[in-house]
């Protein structure tokens, strides 16, 4: 093995994790199948095969693919489609359009996919590969820092870019990928996006609180109840706001949003208008939220499951 292999044993599996070095345009198709696969949007695909290849860091250009692969009953790695479970991709870019490429400082490397397999999204892949990402960048092509975007009502994003590995939340995107449609979003819904930046020459530090207190202090900037639908699949029991304070001016500041937002898409994807826009309304609502707080100053230091009495429940914690 080298700095472009690593090997994590996971329930009693075997798991590569490889970055492509290939020269063969052939080998590059399965990451763009894996990710029709996982996001499921015809409309959005990847650069063509050949101009993936000659993208690559280790051929003609900037970007980096990395793969996660199963072992086989031989115990080998075949880098083949079959045995792809896992990928990221992304690519060199610049800070200060101004100064260009005169000055390597100037360099960040852009996170712009990262996707596991359905079968395989219980095993901590995600944050697996986003840590051999980072240990490539930084080692390899010697690039400080990692952007990249997700959605901010996604919890199992936040929870990894924000109290996994400390991100900064650099700014509040609106409708950022607009129509965008697939498995994973909703052309109804806008794609709002927080951008953040991953200083990888840090270590995670943050401000120490008390989320317990914080919640029972009722620091909430949005309030949420549960309310039974009549969801795609039949009843279901999902978080409807119930109340926001946009203009909040309080030190601390929780800003709540759905446990299971990909969940809330698929379920609230029905003809009933007052069912179907439960997610629209949490994507307004947490936008003006955001924007506000962002605005005046607070920063997210933290992202936190909370398990009361009834559910659990996902926090944002911002500190001005």
């Amino acid at each position: 093995m080298n700095n472009l292999d690593t090997v994590h044993v996971i329930k009693g599996k075997r798991y590569l994790f490889s970055v492509e070095v290939s020269h063969d345009k052939d080998d590059y198709q399965k990451y763009e199948d894996l990710r029709q696969e996982i996001w499921k949007d015809p409309t959005d695909q990847m650069a063509g095969v050949r101009n993936m290849l000659c993208e690559n860091y280790f051929d003609r250009g900037s970007s980096l693919f990395t793969g996660v692969f199963l072992e086989d009953e031989k115990g080998e790695f075949p880098k083949d489609r079959d045995h792809l479970v896992g990928f990221s991709y992304g690519f060199v870019g610049i800070r200060d359009k101004e100064l260009g490429f005169r000055s390597a400082a100037n360099f960040l490397f852009y996170s712009q996919y990262l996707g596991v397999k359905k079968d395989f999204q219980d095993l901590g892949l995600g944050l697996l590969i986003k840590e051999f990402q980072k240990k490539v960048v930084h080692e390899v092509f010697g690039v400080d820092t990692i952007t990249c975007t997700y959605d901010p009502l996604v919890g199992v994003n936040a929870y990894r870019n924000i109290h996994r590995f400390g991100m900064e939340v650099v700014e509040y995107r609106e409708a950022y990928y607009q129509d965008f449609g697939g498995d994973l979003n909703r052309v109804d819904v806008p794609s709002d996006r927080l951008f953040v930046s991953w200083d990888l020459t840090k270590d995670v530090r943050r401000p120490s609180y008390d989320l317990d207190h914080l919640v029972k202090s009722d620091l909430l900037v949005i309030r949420s109840e549960i309310s039974e639908i009549q969801g795609r699949s039949g009843p279901v029991r999902l978080e409807i706001i119930s109340d926001t304070h946009p203009d909040w001016d309080q030190e601390y500041a929780l800003v709540e949003i759905p446990f299971d937002f990909y969940r809330m898409i698929k379920q609230t994807d029905v003809p009933d208008e007052e069912v179907r826009k439960i997610p629209l309304d949490w994507r307004l609502e947490t936008r003006e939220v955001f924007q506000k707080l962002l605005e005046r100053k607070y920063k997210v230091i933290d992202f936190r499951i909370y398990q009361d009495k009834k559910r659990k429940r996902d926090f944002y914690v911002l500190k001005n």
